[in-house]
């Protein structure tokens, strides 16, 4: 069992890294219960990272209840329930426990990554030590583990583009960085053909690329408003052609469209 001093210091590492959770803390055991006063578990988006509430049921239902309020962005920042084991748990005791829901970072800006080659690794290096949320997709095992590991930093091997796509919050900065123009190609269809929109859409390559995508996604069935959605040249005009000059312009961009979206 985690003690007080160890919870804070994971959330001492997590909160300014950015990552989305949930503190549950134990308020009230009345009766019959597994649950001690004062007990703290934290809940990430993957599940329980760090604690216990009690365990078993009770403590399943808390983690699915952090999930939920960090899954939805109109969710309220805290929250308190009051819990019949019996009748809201379907458990054997007879007591009731009242937890404490407080999140964080809830509103963290999250930057999604297709692809794991140069470019990605030192994209992702530099997003790691700003206050965002990172996804990274890519279906090369050898490759993803060489994007750099941090605690807001989520990688995932998968080449399911359709159940990636159906995932990725709304608000999200989306870029595409993959092995090249048959694996974009892919991601933006995927994209399109499910009617999504995200604030930012950038498909790594030049000018000459963006024409081919355009072509062969309106071949696919992507209206004109979808095509003009993405970002193809992506970055802003400095810096030269080494991955990390190439993703110190990208984030720069990132940055901008970011801080532009705030404002309005």
């Amino acid at each position: 069992m985690s003690s007080a001093p160890d919870i804070v210091l994971r959330l001492a590492e997590l909160v300014p890294a950015g990552v989305p959770l949930a503190c549950v803390t134990v308020v009230e055991a009345v009766g019959s219960t597994p649950n001690e006063v004062g007990g703290k578990m934290i809940v990430t988006a993957a599940g329980l990272d760090l604690g216990t509430v009690g365990g078993g049921r009770i403590e399943a239902k808390a983690i699915e209840h952090a999930q939920s309020m960090l899954a939805d962005p109109r969710a309220a920042a805290t929250d308190f329930v009051t819990w019949n084991l019996q009748r809201d748990v379907g458990m054997t005791c007879g007591g009731e426990v009242r937890l404490y829901f407080e999140t964080y970072n809830h509103d963290t800006w999250h930057v999604v990554v297709f692809g794991a080659g140069h470019v990605a690794v030192e994209t992702v290096r530099l997003l790691s030590r700003l206050p965002c949320s990172v996804m990274v997709f890519d279906p090369r095992p050898e490759w993803l583990a060489r994007i750099p590991d941090h605690p807001s930093v989520h990688k995932t091997c998968t080449d399911e583009v359709r159940a990636q796509v159906a995932a990725l919050p709304d608000d999200a900065f989306v870029l595409c960085v993959t092995r090249g123009h048959r694996s974009d190609l892919p991601v933006l269809a995927e994209i399109f053909r499910q009617g999504r929109s995200f604030p930012y859409l950038g498909v790594i390559g030049s000018a000459a690329k963006r024409k081919v995508l355009a072509r062969e996604l309106t071949e696919s069935g992507a209206t004109p408003e979808q095509l003009a959605s993405f970002h193809c040249p992506i970055g802003l005009p400095l810096g030269g052609d080494e991955p990390a000059e190439i993703a110190v312009s990208i984030v720069a961009q990132l940055l901008q469209e970011r801080d532009a979206l705030s404002a309005r």
